[in-house]
């Protein structure tokens, strides 16, 4: 399998796995499961179940974004998938322009 590259930043597989990890940790932690039972999308403001919410990066890692939980959010799988690599402002931008079509 081909390496990923970095999307805008110079990161290396490293740092890349290193955030992953960081990731799979917060998962395990209470913090997370609390933020999970709440069940809501930080995107859509829906209530999802628990088990349905996605963790998102709001700045993706491959955009330079770190798994710290000032930067992780719930998400519903359908706004995790359309945001993808989006930063916060392109990801506004996306969705202003999809309210006017």
């Amino acid at each position: 399998m081909k390496p990923i590259k970095p999307f805008a930043y110079d990161l290396t597989e490293e740092e890349i796995k290193r955030e992953k990890r960081k990731a799979r940790e917060l998962r395990e932690s209470q913090w997370w499961k609390r933020r999970l039972a709440k069940g809501v999308c930080h995107y859509c403001e829906k209530q999802i179940p628990p088990k349905d919410l996605t963790m998102d990066h709001v700045v993706p890692i491959s955009r330079g974004g770190k798994s710290t939980k000032g930067n992780v959010v719930t998400a519903c799988r359908d706004c995790n998938t359309l945001k993808k690599q989006l930063l916060p402002m392109e990801w506004e931008n996306y969705l202003a322009q999809t309210d006017r079509e």
